[in-house]
């Protein structure tokens, strides 16, 4: 911890969720989930879509396009959002690893 002007600062471990106190599993989660709307945010700007345009193209309404752009990720299952990058013609590719061994 450093600090600066009465500020104290808290080194983070580069990943967000992990320092808000996520679980594991609930960090994976939010982690894939950051990643799809992420790139459904690139689709719709790349290809100059409205709100309404990408909610027709997306099968999704308007609000739900404005919560996508909003970032509010709660509102955004797995599911929902592998749906909506298939819509958009975006592949969408699951990779399961075991896990790294550790060496003693």
């Amino acid at each position: 911890m450093k600090s600066t002007n009465g500020t104290t600062m808290t080194k983070g471990s580069g990943d967000v969720f992990a320092d808000l106190g996520f679980s594991p599993a609930q960090t994976r989660n939010l982690r894939l989930r950051s990643q799809m709307m992420t790139a459904l945010r690139k689709f719709i700007e790349k290809e100059g879509l409205t709100q309404a345009e990408a909610a027709k193209r997306l099968k999704v309404s308007q609000p739900r396009i404005s919560d996508l752009t909003r970032g509010k990720i709660s509102r955004f299952s797995l599911d929902t959002l592998v749906n909506m990058l298939t819509d958009a013609g975006l592949k969408v590719d699951v990779r399961i690893k075991p896990p790294s061994r550790r060496v003693a």
